[in-house]
Formats: C-alpha cells, structure tokens, sequence
C-alpha cells in the first residue's frame, strides 16, 4: 500500500523547473546523499520498516533517484503538513532548501556514486525498533491471519503484564511485523478494576462485543484506558526525556487494539509493543490526552465541513506535541489555546491534511498551561465529489471505526506532577462524547 501511494504521488506530479545552478553542482552519493538520507528517510526507509523499499546504499538508491528527485521537489517526502508560519516543531521532517538542492543536483548529475572512502559511518539502528533495545516486550500470542479481501472489524487482545509494581515507562513502541497489513495498533493501560472489557478473556483475539444501552453507568472513579502509544504510517513511538516517563500501575493490562487491511494476499501479522522502563522514578508524568468529538453529521456533498473539539486542562500541565487524527474525508486541522485572560494563540495549523500520514508535531519549546486553560480543536472534512479519496459523496458521514467513517480526535502529550492521579487527568473532563466513544470500545 504505501509503495502505490509513494508511486503515484510521483506519478501525479506536475513537472517543476530546477534552477539552472543546480545542475552544474558536483553533488555524489557518499559525500552528499547519505547524510540526508540518514537525517530524513533510513528511520523508515530500512529492511523491516513501513517504507516499501531499503535507502541505505547506492545500490538500493539509484534505482529511485528521478523518484527522489520528484518527491523532494514536490514535497511529498519526507511527509510533514504543518503551516511553517504557526509553531517550531522538534521533529520538523521537511528538508532544508539546500537538502532539496543537493538532492537534485546529485540526480541531475546522473547520480554519481562518488568515492566510497567519502561515506559516513552507517546509522546505527535496533533491529526491529526505532526506540533504544526494549527492557520488556509483549507480543500477540500467536499470528494473526489476515484474508486477502474484506473489511475487517477492529481486533482486541488482553495481554497481563505481571507488573507486581508501578512501572515508569520513558520510551514505548508498538510495532507490526507485517506493515503491509496494519492500519493502527493502539495500546491501552487497563489498570487493575477498570470495567474496560472486564468480562473479556486474556491473551485471545476478539472484536468489542456490542455496546449496551441498558442505562447503566461506570463507577464514578473508573477511567476505562489510558492510552500508552500508537502506531499508524508516519507515527513515531513515544518517547520521552530523562524524569518524564508513562506509568503502567502494578498489576495492569495491555489492550492491544489492531486495525487490519488485507491488500490482496492472505497473510500474517504477530504485532508487538516494546518498553524501555525508566532508570528511577520521574519528576514529570507523560501522559496522552484527547479532545473529541463524535456527535457530528457532514452532509452529502459538504466540500469544508467544520467539527470543533476542546479539552480544559484539570491540573497544571506542559503541552509537548499535538497529532490530529481523521480518515479519508480530512481536510485540515487546527490546535488553539485559549487562556483564562482571553488571550487565543494558534500553536498548530495543518491545511492540507492526509490521512495516509498519521504524524505528531512535537513543539521545540513545550508550553506551560495552567489549570483551567482550553485546547481549541478545529478539524475540516471534504464530502464532496473533488476529492479523490471520498467514497462515497452522497451519503452523510458519522463517527466509526472504519476508514471509510470519520473521526474527530485531537490528541496531544502533556507532563505534570507526576503526583497526579490518572482520574484527576481524564475523569473530571470525561464528555459524553468521550463517553461514547468508550461505549464503542
């Protein structure tokens, strides 16, 4: 899937004018290539990762170098969709002009080798991981078989921990084996008593029994999960500074959420989460939250739909990073803040959103909110028949699972006290439209 799409978006590119300069530079693969590649495309681009082909040497380069050429000129690769004009992001993916530059004219130049004695040292990575060597992984107990056709409904697996102790965790990565095949995996804490799938057995696949509509409510202390991390196309693990981490309280469990899309060939998948525990306990609680929305309706034919989402911080926090999440009819996204004294400053705008790119945009400085501070969150929808990936533009679009549903999600990371309880965070700001959402689960 990801190959098509990196495919076609070069495809479907208008041709662009290089300056004439560029094409006299001397530009070779050793000296000038490998380094960028190593900054921007190897996390990805590497046997066993999401991309659909390997840029660690010459020899698997050269054979996209035009490919290149065009991605990088038409910004398309590496993905980032933030308005350069709202926020600084640690992790800005997009090249520098002089990237793009000697890129083109290494291409240009019929994409010479160069000397091997000019190349970096490689990049060291973990097999497997973009996060140091895991202390602790948990993996589904057995493949998974995916069809080659259908829609598939969300499996669930319940994974014991054995945490006889409150573990920090500072970094954390869910990882499929088979990427071809896996839209989402989100891992949930199930701290001990919550009545999130509390009649479900452990370490089997299931689908979410249907929600009840008996009226009954949960305890007024239970937080059903707290999100641990995700992964999606474009999603990088969570991972935090040294006295921040996540906590997995003793004696919880993991839900492992995964989102199957068979692509034509039956296949399997053992997908796995990786923790790297902190080395003491932290000052600072990581923690990720959610504003959301899930009453809405975009009308058949609607070209720029709006749904609003807020959040208002219970205790004092440090905002880190912000990730939208929409499906096929995402248009674009927007984070405000708006604080006690009135004052409204945008921290994130994504105009052209794409959903195929799940990405978080980490602010290079994190922002103190106070307590009672709000996360404005504005998402756009386009129904209408101009765009490629709607479906289906005569029928009026709600809130599922599937891609061809919407979302409405505007999660952001946070630090605080790590003091806090995890029902002071989530609890107290519970909608019913959170409510519902959990309902679904």
């Amino acid at each position: 899937m990801l190959r098509t799409m990196f495919v076609l978006s070069i495809a479907l590119s208008s041709p662009v004018t290089l300056p004439a300069q560029l094409s006299n530079a001397k530009a070779t693969f050793a000296r000038d290539v490998v380094p960028i590649l190593q900054r921007n495309c190897q996390p990805c681009h590497r046997p066993g990762e999401a991309a659909p082909f390997p840029l660690l040497t010459y020899e698997q380069a050269r054979p996209w170098a035009k490919a290149i050429k065009e991605a990088v000129l038409q910004k398309k690769m590496p993905p980032w969709f933030a308005d350069p004009r709202f926020g600084k992001f640690s992790n800005d993916a997009s090249l520098s002009q002089s990237d793009i530059h000697t890129l083109v004219a290494w291409v240009d130049a019929g994409a010479p080798p160069g000397d091997s004695k000019d190349m970096p040292a490689p990049r060291h990575f973990v097999e497997g991981w973009s996060i140091p060597k895991p202390d602790v992984i948990f993996q589904l107990p057995k493949p998974f078989p995916v069809p080659a056709t259908g829609v598939m409904e969300y499996q669930y697996v319940i994974i014991p921990t054995g945490f006889t102790k409150d573990t920090w965790v500072q970094h954390v990565q869910a990882a499929p084996t088979n990427y071809r095949v896996v839209h989402h995996i989100v891992a949930y804490v199930r701290a001990p008593g919550s009545n999130y799938f509390k009649d479900m057995p452990a370490n089997e696949f299931f689908e979410a029994p249907p929600s009840k509509n008996d009226g009954a409510k949960p305890p007024k202390d239970d937080v059903p999960n707290d999100w641990l991390t995700g992964y999606a196309p474009g999603q990088p693990p969570d991972m935090f500074k040294p006295g921040q981490a996540k906590l997995i309280p003793a004696g919880s469990d993991i839900v492992l959420e995964i989102h199957y899309m068979p692509n034509g060939k039956a296949t399997t998948d053992q997908s796995r989460l990786g923790l790297v525990l902190a080395k003491e306990p932290p000052v600072e609680r990581a923690m990720t939250l959610s504003a959301g929305n899930s009453s809405f309706k975009i009308p058949p034919g609607d070209p720029d739909f709006r749904v609003d989402a807020s959040y208002t911080m219970p205790e004092d926090v440090t905002l880190l990073g912000m990730h939208p999440h929409m499906h096929m009819r995402g248009k674009a996204a927007q984070y405000r803040i708006l604080f006690a004294d009135g004052k409204t400053e945008t921290l994130l705008d994504v105009p052209r959103y794409n959903w195929h790119w799940q990405l978080w945009y980490d602010l290079a400085e994190p922002l103190k909110l106070p307590k009672g501070t709000k996360l404005q969150c504005t998402e756009r929808f386009d129904n209408s028949k101009n765009n490629p990936e709607n479906p289906d533009p005569t029928k009026t679009v709600t809130w599922g699972q599937q891609s061809f549903d919407e979302m409405v999600v505007c999660m952001f990371n946070v630090t605080f006290d790590a003091r806090f309880t995890t029902q002071q965070m989530l609890a107290p700001v519970r909608s019913k439209a959170a409510q519902s959402i959990e309902g679904a689960k």
